[in-house]
C-alpha cells in the first residue's frame, strides 16, 4: 500500500478548488451579460394617474408584457426615485424600452 504524502495532496486540492472556483466566476459573468437598457421620455398630463401610465406601459411596452401591474407600478417609481404615486403635470418620466 502506497503512503499518501500529505503536503502533495493539499496542494492539488487547493489547486483544484481554486480552478473550480475560476470557471464558476467564468460562467456566472457569462451567462450574466450586461445589457444596456433603453428609456424613453414620458411628461405627465392632467390626470394622469401611475396607475394608468402603467396599464398603458403593460399593454404597449414590451419591456413589461406579461408582467403584473404592482410590479410595473413598483419599477416605474424605483426608476423614477418616486416615493409616492403622486404626479405633477409635466412632470418628466423615464419608461425603459426594448
Amino acid at each position: 500500500m502506497k503512503k499518501l504524502n500529505l503536503k502533495k495532496f493539499m496542494k492539488l486540492i487547493i489547486v483544484m478548488v481554486v480552478l473550480m472556483i475560476t470557471i464558476l466566476l467564468f460562467i456566472h459573468s457569462t451567462s450574466l451579460s450586461y445589457k444596456h437598457t433603453q428609456y424613453r421620455e414620458i411628461y405627465v398630463c392632467s390626470g394622469d394617474t401611475l396607475w394608468e401610465i402603467a396599464k398603458n406601459e403593460q399593454q404597449n411596452n414590451d419591456y413589461y408584457k406579461g408582467k403584473d401591474i404592482r410590479e410595473v407600478i413598483f419599477h416605474i417609481k424605483k426608476i423614477n426615485n418616486l416615493s409616492g404615486s403622486d404626479l405633477s403635470i409635466n412632470q418628466k418620466l423615464l419608461i425603459p424600452c426594448l
